[in-house]
């Protein structure tokens, strides 16, 4: 199918290794791609701040990026969140609800839309601890949440990557809790945040993970500023980059 890729604005900044992997595994699965190169931020962190017309201005302009695709794809469970359920400060065009409805989370789409497909070949001998964010869990509902004590238990994330040669799974104390990133949240709260971090990382590192896999490189981003500043034997990497095999660096 023609896909329209979402690459949120931090990730090309920061990131763009992860844009890479996105792409190419796309492309590896048989998909015509294409990277509207207009794009920009999807409108999340004026929404969370309450800045509703910078939001407002932003959102229309995404809608307006991604209008001629039936498929959107992004790797990062909290924008999708929030182009899907929460980008309403902008005028609700039938063209803007058509492309919140079109808009999928690389994960989702990968498990959901296409049915965990046999992906190409790769490796990763490396024991991996899994963080699935906040938005990822109780928003589009990648992983059963801890609250819920229904069987059996599910995790999207799990399955993709029981494909993958040589990589383990580690057991975490608390699966699902939150990093305490939180966009605007970090900034506004920052011992909060950075103690929720502190412990969210020190899990990992309890149960002996090599890497953390997360498909939001927001959470990545503030776990390993702590993992830096903590010296931990930590590294980051988005589920994107182990499925394709990379690139890493």
């Amino acid at each position: 199918m023609k896909i329209g890729l979402f690459i949120p604005c931090y990730i090309d900044a920061f990131f763009p290794q992860v844009g890479i992997a996105t792409l190419e595994l796309l492309q590896r699965l048989g998909h015509q791609v294409e990277c509207p190169r207009g794009q920009t931020c999807c409108g999340q962190p004026m929404a969370n701040s309450g800045d509703q017309h910078a939001s407002s201005e932003t959102e229309a302009h995404f809608a307006a990026c991604f209008r001629d695709y039936e498929t959107i794809v992004g790797p990062s469970g909290s924008c999708v969140h929030h182009i899907r359920y929460h980008l309403d400060a902008c005028e609700q065009t039938p063209e803007v609800v058509r492309v919140r409805k079109a808009v999928r989370e690389l994960i989702e789409f990968l498990h959901d839309d296409l049915q965990n497909p046999p992906l190409p070949p790769v490796e990763f001998p490396h024991k991996v601890g899994l963080h699935n964010s906040c938005a990822a869990v109780r928003g589009l509902r990648q992983e059963q949440p801890s609250e819920i004590a229904a069987a059996p238990r599910y995790s999207k994330s799990q399955d993709l990557l029981k494909q993958v040669k040589g990589l383990q799974i580690v057991p975490m104390d608390r699966p699902d809790e939150c990093c305490g990133f939180g966009g605007s949240f970090s900034v506004t709260d920052e011992a909060v945040s950075s103690k929720m971090g502190l412990d969210r990382s020190s899990d990992f590192l309890r149960h002996g993970a090599e890497y953390i896999a997360s498909g939001d490189m927001s959470c990545l981003i503030h776990l390993r500023g702590i993992i830096e500043r903590q010296k931990m034997p930590l590294k980051v990497v988005h589920i994107a980059q182990i499925l394709n095999g990379g690139p890493f660096a």
